[in-house]
């Protein structure tokens, strides 16, 4: 029975994916079709042609002097200079996404009635620069730029492996009195979900309210159509981010890939493991799956609580919103003496400020004596380069551990290709052998660290809505330290391989691949 069950699973979620790629099918279709018209009125009428040239020239200007990344200008000036009509036309139908400011604005009217339930928290902050000027600094900046404040009131638990972070997780949900929300990229209807969502249920039928939010391009092939009507007969709430749609609509290319729980807004969890099996090396599509995540206790826990219902009540105008929001943030302390400071904080799209990355170079701006960074996917800004070098230069141990087993080749290869200019200026690269290494942390001086969901490629930079959290003198910073140093000797030390250089061909290669890579 238990077979049949999981090859009709299987069918239905091959259905799933079946019914997205319909969906790209017909939004490619109509790409074409605007294509083919623009190009034969340009064809057929010479003025179409000068009118296109010019504005291909404008367009140019206009990108220069917009305030973004360089590295993400170049790509489209270059294609657009030197295929004007083609340039164009891809930059309309991908660069320039004017329906974002109607999301920004939904996303703003909410965030002005979830943010007063943020505390201002100027004494947490005051204590510590008295303790860390440098590190008051970073929080200081969170605090000011995306309004996310600093806490002390908070325990932290950091988990070196997703099934503990996972089974620490669903400890906390049965103990759920008021409510459960979770956000996840990807989630996978599989054997590791399964108690999940047995408990879920079980908690909707005592009264808990239960959310569940996902993202449809994250979790296509792990759950099928039916799943949302399964989880709701189950009284388990369910929402999808930006679901695809047969229509062209550009901020398809926005994902949703926060990992956020929050239970009874006490106890809240996040990290980089995603609930699919893999993550939890049930199937090792990728041998051994390394991922990590934080468990938090206290008054941090409002900041998690505000960002899942920020997405909840942004995503869709029709949606029948929240109209109390007091009920979801109740008086939470930490257990014990809270050692250390604690910043969640989250990364959109929309806000024009690129928070993820500038957290990540305020931590190597900060170091002294050590920067160690584990990323899956390594494809950075010559800002964020930079900022690696300058650390190197000045005498700080700097470390870089990606994956040894690549999820996706053509990444893998983009990944490489920045090896060399960080291994030149005096960075280390280290492989992790077992197999693919998902977390997304960083740890300095054991003083500061972070742990979230935020790769350092563009995608996660600059595309995605995101989420992290800053550890100050925590104990949990010197646990992430010692996960470092016990993946270190898991790890090939690839340094030296790249520092004496490449040949022309593989240059050239890696030259091109980098070029397209913020456009992916």
């Amino acid at each position: 029975m238990h077979k049949a069950t999981t090859v009709e699973k299987k069918a239905e979620q091959r259905s799933d994916v079946a019914h997205i790629a319909a969906i790209g099918i017909s939004v490619l279709i109509q790409i074409a079709w605007i294509w083919s018209l623009f190009w034969s009125l340009q064809a057929k009428y010479v003025w179409v042609n000068m009118a296109v040239s010019l504005f291909a020239l404008v367009l140019v200007l206009f990108i220069y002097g917009r305030h973004q990344n360089a590295a993400i200008k170049m790509p489209w000036i270059i294609l657009i200079l030197l295929f004007p009509v083609l340039g164009v036309f891809f930059y309309l139908m991908v660069g320039w996404n004017p329906s974002v400011k109607k999301m920004k604005k939904r996303f703003e009217a909410i965030d002005g009635k979830l943010r007063p339930y943020l505390p201002a928290n100027g004494a947490e902050l005051d204590a510590l620069r008295t303790q860390d000027r440098r590190a008051g600094n970073i929080a200081a900046y969170l605090s000011g730029t995306v309004g996310c404040p600093v806490y002390a009131d908070t325990d932290v638990v950091y988990y070196d492996d997703a099934a503990k972070g996972f089974a620490a997780q669903l400890e906390a949900i049965r103990g759920a009195k008021r409510f459960v929300f979770m956000e996840y990229h990807a989630i996978e209807d599989g054997e590791s979900f399964r108690p999940l969502k047995e408990l879920l249920m079980q908690k909707a039928a005592e009264g808990v309210d239960v959310r569940l939010f996902y993202d449809e391009i994250g979790s296509a092939g792990f759950i099928n159509r039916d799943f949302v009507k399964q989880m709701e007969a189950g009284g388990v709430q369910c929402r999808v981010f930006n679901p695809l749609v047969p229509i062209l609509n550009l901020f398809m290319n926005n994902r949703d890939h926060r990992k956020i729980t929050v239970v009874d807004g006490i106890v809240g969890f996040t990290g980089g493991y995603n609930l699919a099996d893999e993550y939890f090396n049930l199937t090792h599509p990728y041998g051994h799956w390394k991922d990590t995540g934080i468990r938090l206790e206290g008054a941090a826990v409002r900041t998690l609580t505000v960002l899942f219902l920020e997405m909840w009540n942004a995503i869709r105008g029709t949606d029948l919103d929240d109209t109390d929001f007091s009920r979801f943030f109740p008086d939470a302390h930490a257990k014990g003496e809270s050692d250390g400071f604690i910043q969640p904080y989250a990364d959109n799209p929309m806000d024009g400020q690129a928070t993820g990355e500038d957290v990540y170079m305020h931590v190597l701006n900060y170091a002294a004596d050590y920067a160690y960074f584990v990323t899956p996917y390594l494809i950075i800004t010559d800002e964020m380069k930079k900022a690696f070098a300058l650390a190197a230069q000045r005498g700080v141990d700097v470390r870089l551990i990606t994956p040894g087993i690549p999820d996706k080749k053509m990444i893998y290869r983009m990944t490489r290709s920045y090896y060399a200019g960080l291994a030149m200026t005096g960075v280390r690269i280290y492989e992790y052998t077992p197999g693919f290494c998902h977390c997304k942390q960083c740890v300095a001086d054991d003083r500061i660290a972070t742990c979230g969901t935020i790769n350092l490629d563009y995608r996660s930079l600059y595309h995605h809505f995101e989420n992290g959290a800053v550890l100050y003198a925590q104990a949990a910073v010197r646990d992430m330290k010692a996960d470092f140093d016990a993946l270190f000797p898991q790890c090939r030390e690839v340094t030296e391989q790249y520092r004496t250089g490449r040949n022309t061909v593989l240059r050239i290669r890696q030259c091109l691949l980098r070029l397209i890579a913020p456009l992916l």
